[in-house]
């Protein structure tokens, strides 16, 4: 059965280009024009198998609008749309049931992956071990990534984790993020700490975190398959600033 789209996205030529890249790719589409027509057209949630969300809209924030269609379908699988966010309000999305982030201006070439991405997410089932990984099950720009490994090599002073970064129609590629001593030693001093919740997987997390920011910023795996973090970017910060509150706020830290 061909897969039902909802696009909702309150610029008209946004909706066209994205309705016309569905439709020619094979996909049965419907608009509407801000959140509430778009609540009204999605009903129960039966009968659509995705939604594509514009973030910014008059009326109803993107966000809102996805916490009810998930109260109204829990199962119901979304793609919020964007050009003012950053990764935090991926995150916010993700952890509110989004299987999918995209970010403006976005090629007919991204749409189309991201798309496909979000609808075969079932078909990727998560690993055990990646249960904590927020990215785990969502695309960033059609980008879907998981751990492959980590290593803490002690006499490089480095950390490093490999993930398996996918693209539909494409071979999964090997990529590395490494994370120098001196980062490492910034982010506690940033933090104002010796000892950091989780040890390693707290490092792991970080690395995650970078190579999603990475793909949300630049839609495209890193030169040579490596990233490596060089500083402790505003990106990086935001995140410790919300992780370590939560912490903190449960008594962990």
């Amino acid at each position: 059965m061909t897969p039902r789209i909802l696009i909702v996205d309150d610029e008209p030529n946004i909706r066209t280009m994205v309705q016309l890249t569905l439709e020619h790719a094979g996909y049965q589409t419907e608009t509407a024009a801000d959140g509430e027509e778009g609540l009204e057209k999605f009903g129960d949630g039966k009968g659509w198998d995705l939604v594509l969300l514009d973030q910014r809209m008059p009326g109803m924030a993107g966000i809102d609008v996805q916490r009810e269609i998930h109260q109204r379908s829990p199962e119901a699988r979304l793609i919020l749309i964007t050009a003012f966010g950053t990764i935090d309000l991926a995150t916010r999305a993700v952890q509110a049931g989004a299987v999918g982030f995209l970010r403006k201006p976005f090629t007919a070439d991204t749409l189309r992956s991201a798309v496909k991405s979000a609808l075969d997410a079932d078909a990727q089932p998560m690993k055990v071990e990646n249960v904590f990984s927020i990215f785990t099950r969502t695309t960033i720009n059609g980008f879907r990534f998981e751990l492959g490994s980590k290593v803490e090599d002690r006499n490089a002073q480095e950390f490093e984790c490999t993930f398996k970064v996918t693209k539909p129609g494409a071979d999964p590629v090997q990529c590395k993020v490494v994370l120098p001593c001196y980062v490492m030693e910034l982010t506690k001093a940033y933090v104002d700490s010796d000892t950091l919740p989780c040890h390693t997987n707290f490092w792991q997390a970080m690395c995650e975190e970078a190579l999603a920011n990475y793909l949300w910023h630049k839609a495209e795996i890193p030169p040579d398959n490596v990233l490596r973090l060089e500083d402790l970017s505003q990106g990086l910060q935001s995140w410790l600033d919300d992780v370590l509150t939560v912490k903190a706020a449960d008594g962990r830290r």
